[in-house]
């Protein structure tokens, strides 16, 4: 018998499971909470809960994780600087680059080099001038990105010179964007390389948790990390690219739903702590993402399953709207405070004395709220006075937002956390749909009182009775809107395969209304003036721990068929066990013409090179892209002897006037593919 052993790491829980690589079995599974300050803490406890003999007798460990992709979609990270060789600042801002790519354009240095499209004219800076010049901008950053015009024609020289020269100069490491893609355009490869330099420090944590585990546990298998396409890479790889992490959640369910449903259609939701992420299986196959992926506010170049993943989850922060008054579901995760009690059993007395306080009116203050101190900064002197002040505070442990003058001298109305908040260093706690299950009866994991104390604090500034009726009717609320954003977001991913050209880029306010109204009066008797209504024909696959809550009545308004498999819960640490290791390379070859003379020119790895023959310039490309992916493969760990398919891939157009089929473009592609 050949174990396996399965990890997800998401934003809330750390899922593992024990498989029997041969049979296909289910052996063993367990579930904790990630602890984000320490996540080997989180990790142990989860691997704490299978038979440890399985783990030591363990030949293979694969890991799926979401932290990349929360980070994508709380804009968290590292502090990252881009600098992009062959573009000026005037053209970043005509482009947009901060809407369209996600790139602060305020983090962004330009470098006007003047190579060729052509790959054969090489441009390079000044060194010694651009580090005398910006040297104080580019220290800012922890890490470093680059991308360069014409890279994938040129063997990036000006990225490879800059790498070297960060290190040599500030002690800087940078990220090459052609390490990482050979996709043409610069602004999305830049944005690409600065996204993989903010998830380093993530994915480090993650990688080097799960090994530091593993070695105490007497375990030697091999460790595999699922990719956003769904295949597979060793840790050094995932060391190296985070960023193809950023959809590993959603692939990894993606293949575990192929395994819990066997139709051919259908829709996969995967509901963790942070997010929900959707992805679309037609005829059997994954729909992949088009043009590389796009997660939040970030456009990459990254290749993946088609996901569309929102901000939903478990531990969803609820507040009160103060423009309306009324309940509210945010965007950003926030540590449920059932679960924080377990932690910290004091902040019970603490929401106990807020809750008991007389309030003449209601405060648009989340006060009920605590704040803690995540990870410790190397560098405070990078933070103001202010924030420096309240990492001073919380050294001395959890706070509530209403003690924040009293204990850190600052003002809770004029002061602003977002910046420690995106950076990780500290963690809010509030009330979550995971508090709402608890109180409920639905789940019982934490603790419930602090869910309760917490509601009935949200129930005063929402200006309602301190009841237990009241509690349960704020609970319905809260499962209706959890449920109704459900809805509408996968309305959203419906429409946007059905007619990619009008909602790819989101619902205009009209349409969203629409489609809160059909979900609104889902139950109510047909209109007699016009009748609205979403239903599809694919079945919904339910994947994470709460998805059979709120799953059913989501896809009974669909008119679709709901799946829940009996191990949704670790789906995706089952999924990961699925991964195959999979490496493609490929080289270009344009046919060029000067002075009447045709030539060829194959984009080879180390740059552009001139043959007279196109026979010529297609046994280099065959030879190079063969040996990049061989080197590729045994990057992402494969073993054995390794023989790359190699194909040659002609593009034609017809010529109209003679009739014939000319040639406009070469790519030459070599593929490994591996199954573990």
């Amino acid at each position: 018998m050949r174990i396996g052993i399965g990890i997800d790491t998401g934003g809330t829980c750390t899922d593992a499971v024990a498989y029997d690589l041969d049979a296909k079995k289910l052996l063993a599974k367990g579930k904790a909470l990630t602890t984000h300050s320490c996540l080997e803490v989180g990790i142990g406890k989860a691997l704490d809960t299978l038979p440890q003999e399985l783990i030591a007798q363990a030949e293979r460990v694969a890991l799926s994780t979401t932290l990349a992709t929360n980070a994508c979609l709380e804009d968290m990270g590292s502090r990252c600087r881009l600098v992009i060789f062959g573009q000026t600042e005037e053209m970043v801002r005509h482009l947009k680059i901060d809407e369209k790519y996600g790139i602060p354009l305020n983090h962004v240095l330009c470098v006007d080099t003047h190579g060729s499209a052509d790959g054969l004219r090489i441009d390079v800076p000044d060194w010694d001038e651009f580090f005398s010049k910006h040297s104080a901008w580019l220290s800012d950053a922890e890490v470093l990105a680059c991308s360069e015009l014409y890279s994938a024609s040129n063997g990036a020289p000006c990225e490879k010179a800059f790498k070297k020269l960060t290190v040599e100069k500030l002690g800087v490491k940078s990220i090459c964007a052609s390490e990482l893609t050979d996709e043409i355009n610069v602004i999305a490869r830049g944005a690409t390389a600065m996204l993989n330099a903010r998830l380093l420090p993530i994915i480090n944590d993650f990688i080097s948790a799960i090994l530091h585990d593993l070695e105490k546990r007497g375990c030697k298998a091999s460790i595999s990390v699922v990719r956003s396409d769904g295949s597979m890479m060793n840790a050094a790889s995932t060391l190296d690219k985070p960023v193809e992490t950023i959809l590993s959640g959603p692939a990894a369910s993606v293949l575990a739903g192929e395994a819990f449903y066997d139709g051919e259609n259908y829709l996969t939701v995967d509901m963790g702590g942070t997010t929900t992420d959707v992805s679309v299986v037609i005829g059997g196959k994954p729909t992949p993402a088009q043009g590389g992926i796009r997660l939040g506010h970030w456009r990459t170049v990254v290749q993946g399953v088609f996901a569309a993943p929102f901000a939903l989850g478990g531990d969803t922060h609820i507040w009160m709207d103060d423009r309306t008054k009324t309940l509210s579901l945010g965007v950003r995760r926030v540590k449920s405070l059932c679960s924080t009690a377990v932690e910290w059993p004091e902040i019970k007395d603490m929401l106990r004395r807020i809750v008991n306080v007389e309030r003449k009116h209601i405060n648009r203050f989340p006060l009920h709220e605590v704040i803690y101190l995540q990870h410790r900064p190397e560098r405070t002197e990078m933070y103001n006075s202010y924030e420096r002040r309240l990492l001073a505070a919380l050294e001395d442990g959890p706070m509530l937002l209403e003690d924040l003058e009293s204990r850190a001298g600052l003002d809770i109305y004029d002061f602003s956390m977002e910046r420690l908040e995106s950076e990780g260093i500290i963690m809010r706690c509030g009330l979550t749909p995971t508090d709402f299950m608890h109180i409920k009866g639905d789940y019982n994991g934490y603790d419930r009182e602090a869910s309760v104390l917490a509601a009935r604090y949200l129930l005063a500034a929402l200006g309602r009775e301190d009841t237990e009726e009241e509690l349960l009717k704020l609970c319905d609320e809260v499962y209706e809107t959890v449920e109704e954003r459900m809805y509408c977001n996968l309305v959203h991913v419906l429409l946007r395969q059905l007619y990619p050209g009008q909602f790819e880029d989101g619902l205009d306010p009209q349409m969203e209304m629409l489609i809160r109204r059909t979900w609104q009066t889902r139950n109510s008797p047909k209109h007699p003036f016009l009748c609205q209504q979403f239903e599809t024909g694919m079945a919904l696959v339910g994947v994470g721990a709460p998805i059979h809550i709120f799953l059913p009545e989501v896809a009974r308004a669909l008119g679709a068929r709901c799946i829940l498999s009996e191990n949704h819960d670790v789906a995706n640490a089952l999924g990961a066990l699925q991964a195959k290791l999979n490496a493609t390379v490929r080289v270009g070859i344009n046919q060029m013409l000067k002075d009447g003379a045709i030539f060829y020119v194959a984009h080879l790895p180390d740059g552009a090179v001139r043959y007279d023959h196109f026979s010529d310039a297609v046994e280099a490309a065959k030879k190079a892209a063969a040996k990049k992916a061989v080197e590729e493969a045994r990057k992402r760990g494969a073993v054995g002897e390794l023989v790359p398919e190699v194909r040659v891939n002609r593009t034609m157009v017809r010529d109209e006037q003679s009739g014939r089929n000319l040639p406009i473009g070469t790519v030459v592609e070599a593929e490994i593919t591996q199954r573990a």
